[in-house]
């Protein structure tokens, strides 16, 4: 028995030994494949694409700024509510946390990016960048800090100015947005989650990307290069080192990168940062129209073949466009010898041509094309209410009349009068109830059509009125009402 058990120790020893020998030699030939010698074609390849990359990074990477805001911001509510109106915590925390639902202020903190575009200290960022900021300080990347000042800002192409006072700084090389074309390599630099001049590169994943609900004027980059929180206003780069774009957003479901990044072309943010330096705001072409897409139905209905377009919906009197003779159904296919894809691309290239230019349109009416001359006017202002300064409950409420682009891209019906809030101050009563993008219609049954009607109104309410408020919210119309909170002035 112990004979035969010993053999059988043997043997297993002998199938142990034959089964290592075999893992070896397997091991062996492995890294004899991975010890395989690249070949000189290969490294002569990598080696100049990594040198080239180097370069264009080394020359643009001086050209992104750091971009760090400082805002006050109002806490209503204490966030552990009356947990420490308790006797015992008031006594080892103090009186501050007795009054839970008195606001309180703290300054809070957000980082950016920007690119130097002048040698004199001209800087582009984006809006939401330095938006509300009390404060901004500008890091070079040679470490040197400067505080910021904005020149001026566009919440519509989502753009703003800021000047330091420095001079000889690196600016960086405008290129032409124009001529980018789907697989060109890009790289993105900038200051994501705060690590300054992070380079990312990738590809431009598609051009002229729009309805995206980032901003009123859409024409953006897509690409792959990675952008994060941080990034926003940072350097989009070509591969001849030139400014391309303004990285300005990405699609994402986790709040970080996802593959999907966007950013402002390069020739659309220097012609709002140019009007901002020069004009002190931005200047657009107007053509004085309501437009919408083109769908089969309604190509069907117009007798038209072609499936692109503006339609025309309404035609503003004594206004550019009604000077020309366009009219109500027309179809816009070509505007200033460029295709009219849609209405983005229309408003986009109205927006864009100098006011006082005349320019050829190209319209279908009634099944024939025709050609109208039309000299391009200036995008009228409309005043904007800085803040509701009155004593009651809309107060910190700001509105603004609803402008025909306004209409069009919040999908605002034609005949819905009233004002469009564009913020509301968490201070005020309204805070919670009104939101941005609502139309007030009515207030207190009185019909508002415009800012004349909405001052006069609100200037007769009461410090401790209620209101009621009509609005128009995401296609539907409610009723709401505001009261004074306690404590409030």
């Amino acid at each position: 028995m112990e004979t035969v058990d010993s053999r059988k120790n043997v043997f297993r020893i002998f199938l142990i030994s034959f089964a290592c020998f075999f893992v070896s030699l397997s091991l062996h030939f492995q890294g004899t494949a991975l010890a395989k010698e690249i070949s000189p074609e290969a490294k002569e390849f990598l080696g100049k694409m990594s040198n080239y990359l180097s370069e264009v990074a080394g020359a643009t990477s001086p050209s992104v700024v750091n971009i760090s805001t400082t805002t006050t911001v109002t806490m209503k509510e204490h966030p552990f509510g009356d947990f420490f109106g308790n006797p015992f915590f008031k006594k080892f925390f103090g009186d501050e946390f007795e009054h839970p639902g008195v606001p309180k202020k703290f300054k809070s903190s957000a980082l950016g990016s920007g690119v130097i575009v002048s040698k004199d200290g001209y800087i582009l960022t984006n809006y939401h960048v330095i938006k509300n900021a009390e404060e901004i300080k500008v890091i070079l990347f040679d470490k040197r800090e400067f505080i910021g000042k904005v020149v001026g800002d566009d919440p519509q192409t989502d753009i703003a100015v800021v000047k330091v006072n420095a001079a000889d700084l690196p600016a960086i090389k405008m290129g032409d947005s124009a001529k980018l074309k789907t697989g060109d390599v890009v790289l993105a630099i900038g200051n994501p989650f705060g690590l300054s001049h992070t380079i990312t590169m990738g590809i431009v994943s598609a051009v002229g990307r729009a309805n995206i609900g980032i901003s009123a004027y859409e024409d953006f980059i897509q690409t792959d290069a990675a952008i994060n929180p941080g990034n926003s206003g940072g350097a989009l780069v070509s591969a001849n080192g030139e400014l391309v774009g303004i990285n300005s957003a990405i699609f994402s479901t986790s709040g970080g990168y996802m593959g999907i990044g966007f950013a402002i072309p390069s020739d659309l943010a220097d012609s709002v940062a140019q009007s901002i330096i020069k004009y002190g705001k931005v200047i657009r072409g107007w053509l004085g129209v309501t437009i919408q897409n083109l769908t089969p139905e309604l190509a069907k209905s117009f007798g038209v073949e072609q499936g692109k377009g503006a339609l025309v919906t309404d035609v503003m009197k004594n206004g550019p466009a009604w000077k020309a003779g366009l009219k109500r159904g027309d179809l816009i296919i070509e505007f200033d010898g460029k295709p009219v894809e849609d209405t983005t691309g229309l408003r986009n290239m109205v927006a864009n041509t100098a006011p006082g230019k005349s320019v050829q349109a190209k319209v279908v009416r009634q099944g024939k094309e025709e050609t109208l001359t039309v000299t391009v006017g200036e995008f009228p202002e409309k005043k904007t209410v800085a803040k509701v300064e009155h004593n009651n409950v809309l107060r910190g409420v700001q509105v603004q009349e609803i402008t025909p682009d306004l209409r069009a891209a919040l999908n605002i019906p034609a005949d819905l009068e009233g004002v469009l809030v564009v913020t509301v101050s968490e201070e005020s009563p309204s805070y919670g109830l009104v939101s941005k993008d609502d139309v007030i219609e009515e207030i207190d049954r009185k019909p508002v059509k415009g800012l004349k009607d909405y001052e006069n109104i609100v200037s007769k309410i009461g410090p401790s009125d209620m209101v009621l408020l009509l609005l128009y919210r995401n296609g539907g119309h409610i009723y709401v009402t505001i009261k004074q909170t306690e404590g409030g002035q």
